[in-house]
């Protein structure tokens, strides 16, 4: 009979040795790729993809900088931050009241650095209305510090106002999180139509890098129903990596770590995971 500490130990060493093997085959990008996670609809996964794709990339040795450009500062407190404890944050550096580097923290987790959103960034929105070039803020203030990173990932709030305008005009390309239930696709023509207008007038070189498909639960056949709709309409768009509901994933942000470090072996990890995987494939022929 084979001892089970045996087998979880064989089981750990394949799963070591499968990520030292990734992050071999993973190359870095010809140049920093700056991605939007956007969506106006509310509890689509929107935080809980920005936080935790930032940690998977990091741990497979890409820089990585987490901009919080949500005035609830989610991602922020997700990475065991107060949202209070920041002097300086996303909204100082719109308002060009600070530079970046003054701006961003340590992520307190490998290879990864995080731009906090400040308790202010939910007057940015008013503040910013009268300046000359609005929607460009945040694309000129990380033109200092973006050759730092290889990959920067920006967590929106859930509207299409003026700090996610200048997320996207900022960006390479916008991350769309879906979730899998009824209501999925409420509003997502409103943020295509949003994309498409930034790529007209701000930003032409804005690309939609995919839709992600989140909270899945492979028992429910709604579940099922919304996956196969998305995939029938917008085909290579979606990522093939589907975020499945774990309740480890639910709980890591309550004690302020990612799901890789929360439970590394939790299946929430192993998507997200999945998911860096799939972008560094992507980006690397895009690189090439």
């Amino acid at each position: 009979m084979v001892d089970s500490r045996e087998t979880n130990d064989r089981e750990s060493e394949t799963k070591v040795v499968g990520v030292r093997r990734l992050k071999e085959a993973m190359a870095k990008p010809a140049s920093t790729r700056i991605f939007t996670v956007a969506n106006q609809k509310g509890g689509v996964g929107k935080t809980t993809t920005a936080v935790n794709l930032a940690s998977a990339l990091g741990v497979l040795e890409q820089r990585v900088l987490l901009i919080d450009a949500d005035p609830q500062a989610n991602a922020t407190s997700a990475l065991g931050y107060d949202p209070a404890e920041p002097k300086t944050g996303t909204y100082h550096v719109l308002e060009h009241t600070a530079t970046p580097a003054e701006a961003i923290m340590d992520g307190r987790n490998p290879n990864l650095m995080l731009m906090p959103a400040h308790l202010d960034l939910v007057a940015a929105e008013l503040e910013l209305v009268d300046k000359p070039r609005r929607e460009y803020m945040l694309q000129a203030a990380l033109s200092e510090v973006k050759e730092d990173y290889d990959y920067v990932i920006i967590d929106c709030a859930p509207s299409l106002g003026l700090v996610t305008l200048n997320a996207l005009t900022a960006a390479d390309s916008v991350i769309i999180p879906i979730q899998c239930e009824y209501f999925a696709l409420e509003g997502l023509g409103k943020l295509l139509n949003t994309v498409r207008s930034v790529q007209n007038l701000q930003n032409p070189e804005l690309q939609i890098e995919g839709m992600l498909l989140t909270m899945y639960d492979s028992r429910l056949r709604l579940s099922n129903q919304v996956v196969d709709e998305v995939r029938q309409h917008f085909q290579q768009l979606v990522f093939d990596t589907v975020i499945s509901r774990n309740v480890r994933l639910s709980e890591a942000p309550s004690f302020g770590e990612p799901i890789m470090v929360y439970d590394a072996a939790s299946t929430g990890a192993e998507n997200y995971l999945n998911l860096a995987r799939e972008l560094l494939a992507r980006n690397a022929q895009v690189g090439a």
